[in-house]
């Protein structure tokens, strides 16, 4: 028993090791500038990147960001790993990123790096997710509008492409704690002050 669980252990450790890489924090330190987690909203992450370190940083970020989430799944799936152990390793990326040892467990909303577990996971899944975020954004122009829209369809999405169960209430978790994090924007939206990125 404990050596088959050996092996799945060991990459939900190292998903969780590499989601903590927080590349907001790293970058922005290699550019002298200040941590974003004391800048702007507190997120360390691309949007708030953007409002002080410039478009190409926080793409550099953005797209960190999300091969964090796509690493830990394909070496995952490289170990044939079934569906629950992928959908484990993507949401143990997704919490690194969130709770990130190496930052005082202070990390970002995680939307990029669930979105890169969801496209190693399932690209149909991601590509869906994805879209869903950029019909809101193009609409609303709102950010963070896309990703509590985008994060709240991915659980539905998953019933038709995953068939895995036990990874759909992964998927589902995931997908609270993503509008956990953006209580937040949530408040703001409601209350109409929300801003346009």
């Amino acid at each position: 028993m404990l050596e088959t669980l050996a092996l799945p252990l060991i990459v939900l450790v190292g998903a969780y090791l590499i989601g903590s890489l927080s590349s907001a924090i790293i970058l922005c330190k290699l550019a002298g500038l200040p941590d974003p987690r004391s800048q702007g909203s507190g997120n360390p992450g691309a949007t708030n990147v953007l409002r002080f370190g410039g478009k190409k940083l926080a793409a550099t970020v953005l797209l960190i960001d999300v091969i964090k989430g796509v690493l830990p799944v394909v070496m995952a799936r490289a170990m044939e790993l079934d569906t629950f152990w992928l959908a484990a390793t993507a949401f143990f990326a997704f919490v690194g990123h969130l709770y990130p040892v190496f930052f005082e467990f202070k990390g970002g909303k995680g939307v990029a790096t669930a979105l890169g577990g969801f496209i190693a996971l399932s690209p149909l899944m991601a590509g869906l997710i994805l879209l869903s975020w950029l019909a809101v954004f193009v609409f609303s122009r709102i950010s963070s509008l896309s990703a509590i829209v985008a994060a709240s369809l991915a659980p539905v999405y998953s019933l038709w492409v995953i068939d895995n169960v036990q990874a759909r209430w992964i998927i589902l978790v995931m997908a609270i704690m993503l509008l956990m994090r953006h209580q937040g924007n949530i408040k703001r939206l409601l209350a109409g002050e929300e801003a346009k990125s």
